[in-house]
């Protein structure tokens, strides 16, 4: 129910109440409040009454719709003391008694004036939502000065306890929050409404639109309301507006703060552990970032805008998803309950420029006399593995070994996310599939590899092994798929064999220890280790042979290895290659047969 008062300029007041929450005002006919005055519009406002909330709107009339003597631009939520002016006239609200009874019985819980505005009821026009369902309801309830209250509050809480029971040492200080980051979160969040009620007040088809369109109209919406809340002096002084309206449009469309990490190109990864703590690996070193998402429900937009395009799906009874970006990157979203803090998003971005052995030499990866050697492995089909722990750089070491396959070979990659990127003509790339949200569906990196072997490669190249799939990919390089290459995260060549051999046992296969070792020892030629160090360079720290086996134990002997001499003045590793002079079995073979080799490469580095 609605009631107003109107009164013209020298006129007495009237007062209409209206049965309905919303009511329209204009000069003609078919308008609830027709005012026949020649400043008025055929169709200037309309006033709707949402929960608790009485919002004005102008329906892009000629000479506007002003409260409180300040033209309207976009919704305004109005209050009883409020004027609203439509040419001549001045409309003020008058609630019904029990309306007022209702306030003020609120008021005598809670200050009226509070916060950060909540959007409106959308469940009634769910249809005029569209794409920004994903938008989450945000019911800040304290203004920005009542939490810096009881932050404070809580700051000094724990000083008064501790005198008469101090706290356990090992609970860490909390570092206190930049009160400027908290203001802009929550002004974030009141834009982030205001927008829901702007899109829901306008009667917008979203749906109809297509994404450019979106961003235009969305664009020109939050740019009417951020001007209005400058009129309104509800923006202070050291915000940047620009700043503002593509911090709302990328939380609303797109991925938020994550949308700048993902343009620049000297962020490897991004990681957000939760909406207020979002760390960047830039040059293998890990920084905080000063960016925020405005809150939990913010980040959950954006795992939902990754996952949904892809046919996933994440909620409580799926806490966990693997999923990949457009262009490639790889991400892992985690949410409550399992993310105590709040929703988790992992992000290993895809480079697309594709890295070269060239190009590992000149970081310091590995030498040129190491390169040689790798590339001679691979054009001589030996069966590599490439080891190494968490963001060690495997993957674009594959990338680089594969590059050396000759273009006449059929190969055939198997990828858990499709990663490498391998410029031969004659290649066929798999990718594995996640169960539905039925879950069914699901097609293994083990089904994958199984399948590839009909599929006549000369190479298979397994992205990553990490469970029963090691069995068949063994198998595959015992017969007559040599120069096949996969990866395995483990620390050290030893520990990789070890990995192998649990990987095999996770197969079902009831096999004896010694026949794997053995199945290992003649299928796996070289391991190529790599290792990320503490100032967050990557080297390959081992080169090794797998010889064969002795007694019950798979031997292996270095062919170069990593010798690391400590720490300069800044904090990076300092260390060199060394070759061992061990010289492998296939370069003698090679050399007997009279194909040219580089024997020097084994001297001393």
């Amino acid at each position: 129910m609605l009631s107003i008062t109107i009164s013209e300029k020298g006129g007495a007041s009237k007062r209409r109440d209206y049965q309905k929450d919303e009511i329209s005002i204009g000069r003609v006919q078919g308008n609830d409040i027709i005012l026949s005055r020649g400043n008025v519009s055929k169709k200037h406002a309309r006033i709707v009454q949402r929960d608790e909330k009485m919002v004005v709107l102008d329906l892009k009339s000629t000479n506007g719709t002003y409260v409180n003597g300040k033209r309207i631009t976009s919704p305004r939520v109005v209050r009883n003391t409020d004027k609203i002016q439509v040419g001549d006239f001045v409309i003020q609200l008058a609630e019904a008694a029990e309306k007022k009874k209702e306030l003020l019985a609120k008021k005598s819980r809670k200050p009226a004036d509070c916060g950060v505005k909540q959007r409106l009821d959308a469940e009634e026009e769910p249809e005029l939502l569209g794409k920004f369902e994903e938008f989450e309801e945000e019911t800040a309830s304290t203004s920005v000065g009542e939490e810096e209250g009881q932050a404070s509050a809580k700051a000094s809480r724990p000083k008064a306890e501790s005198s008469a029971e101090p706290q356990p040492p090992r609970q860490p200080r909390k570092k206190k929050a930049d009160p400027r980051v908290e203001q802009y979160s929550a002004l974030q969040r009141d834009v982030h409404g205001r927008l829901i009620e702007y899109l829901d007040l306008r009667r917008l088809d979203i749906d109809q639109l297509d994404d450019e369109d979106l961003w235009d109209q969305t664009e020109r919406a939050v740019r009417n309301i951020t001007t209005q809340m400058e009129q309104d002096d509800e923006i202070v002084e050291w915000v940047d507006i620009e700043l503002l309206v593509k911090d709302v449009l990328n939380e609303a469309l797109g991925l938020g703060p994550l949308e700048d990490f993902l343009a620049d190109p000297t962020i490897s990864e991004v990681m957000v552990n939760h909406s207020q703590q979002i760390y960047i690996e830039r040059d293998g070193r890990l920084t905080l970032s000063d960016k925020t998402f405005s809150s939990d429900n913010a980040v959950m937009g954006v795992i939902e805008r990754i996952v949904a395009p892809i046919g996933r799906r994440i909620d409580e009874s799926v806490p966990m998803v693997d999923a990949r970006l457009k262009d490639g990157s790889r991400v892992n979203a985690i949410i409550p309950p399992l993310a105590i803090k709040g929703p988790c998003i992992t992000i290993r971005k895809f480079k697309q420029e594709v890295m070269s052995v060239k190009d590992l030499v000149g970081f310091g990866t590995l030498t040129q006399g190491m390169s040689e050697f790798m590339e001679m492995c691979v054009k001589a089909r030996m069966n590599c593995i490439v080891s190494g722990g968490t963001g060690s750089g495997k993957t674009t070491t594959l990338n680089c070994l594969s590059a050396f396959i000759p273009d006449g070979e059929r190969i055939v990659t198997v990828e858990d996310a499709a990663e490498l990127q391998l410029h031969q003509e004659h290649l066929v790339s798999l990718e594995s599939r996640p169960p539905n949200i039925e879950g069914t569906g699901q097609i293994s990196i083990r089904d994958l590899v199984r399948n590839c072997l009909r599929m006549r490669p000369d190479r298979i190249i397994v992205g990553e092994c990490r469970g029963g799939e090691a069995l068949d990919m063994l198998q595959a390089m015992n017969t007559g798929h040599d120069g096949s290459m996969t990866t395995v995260h483990a620390n050290t060549p030893r520990d990789s064999l070890a990995r192998l051999e649990t990987m095999v046992l996770m197969s079902g296969m009831d096999l004896p220890i010694r026949a794997i070792r053995e199945q290992i020892s003649s299928a796996v030629n070289i391991i190529v280790q790599q290792s990320r160090f503490s100032d967050g360079s990557r080297r390959i720290t081992a080169i090794s042979e797998v010889t064969g086996m002795e007694t019950e134990i798979i031997t292996l002997q270095d062919i170069f290895y990593f010798k690391q001499e400590g720490f300069d003045e800044d904090g990076r590793v300092k260390g060199r290659f060394v070759s061992s002079g061990f010289i492998p079995k296939f370069y003698d073979d090679l050399q007997k047969r009279g194909l040219p080799v580089n024997m020097n490469i084994f001297q001393d580095l």
